[in-house]
């Protein structure tokens, strides 16, 4: 039997953590270092590992259910190989260092056990929900594995040049920046669905680090309509972008 499909074959290296291709994260377990990944990625795995749900703290539950930001996250734990992948989409090994990182709980493919995360509010003028508000705060050293929607830009943000990046394409940044969430219009048509200019919501970065963005929004075009009533035209509260789609999916 022959196919150019062979050719597409395990990639083998020394490093715990890689990249089976773009869209497929490779990691070698070696009994005493676990990870923590997205419930429902493994797509496939080699040796004597285990999956076992991640107990969850009443302060995450809590947190999760207010905000309705957090993960749903597996533990994996043994000796083999996991690969880990989630609707083609595109994966990004990040070293996390002390200085922390700061990334919206969807984008969250993988971590390394020994990182702590925990939701906090992003500075804003206006009571919304939906992508910006609340995000996840990974600290400690480890790696984290990211997600996209296509391949992203990294925007570096140094004290005489500050960022702005709309709040539906912005993945992570660094902990250390000051963030502030603002309209991207000051008439009153931000009000309606993205405003009248198809923009809405953006984050402004401040002082010194990086911040990730990807080639998509998170909302549907501008006459989509996401559940019910005035909140869902508005894309705002429990009807809104985080009511019904989550990861860019939409149906």
């Amino acid at each position: 039997m022959q196919s150019p499909i062979f050719a597409y074959n395990d990639q083998q290296t020394q490093d715990r953590w890689s990249l089976q291709n773009k869209q497929m994260l490779r990691v070698t377990l070696e009994g005493h270092d676990d990870i923590l990944a997205r419930k429902g990625t493994m797509v496939a795995h080699q040796g004597m590992v285990e999956f076992d749900a991640e107990f969850q703290s009443n302060q995450q539950a809590h947190a999760r259910v207010r905000t309705g930001e957090g993960l749903d996250l597996m533990r994996c734990h043994g000796q083999g190989t996991v690969y880990l992948a989630n609707l083609a989409q595109h994966v990004h090994l990040v070293d996390v260092e002390q200085d922390g990182l700061t990334v919206d709980s969807q984008y969250v493919l993988a971590m390394d056990s020994s990182l702590h995360h925990e939701v906090i509010a992003v500075d804003s003028l206006y009571g919304i929900s939906g992508s910006g508000k609340y995000q996840l705060n990974i600290t400690g050293r480890g790696k984290v594995a990211l997600m996209t929607s296509g391949m992203p830009l990294m925007l570096h943000v140094t004290p005489d040049k500050y960022v702005n990046c709309d709040a539906d394409a912005i993945v992570a940044w660094s902990t250390g920046l000051r963030v502030q969430m603002q309209a991207q219009t000051h008439s009153s048509g931000v009000w309606r669905r993205r405003g009248s200019t198809g923009e809405g919501w953006e984050l402004s970065f401040m002082g010194t680090g990086i911040a990730l963005v990807q080639p998509s929004e998170l909302l549907p075009p501008q006459n989509a309509v996401i559940g019910q009533g005035l909140a869902a035209q508005y894309g705002m509260g429990q009807h809104g972008a985080r009511g019904q789609n989550q990861g860019n999916v939409w149906s």
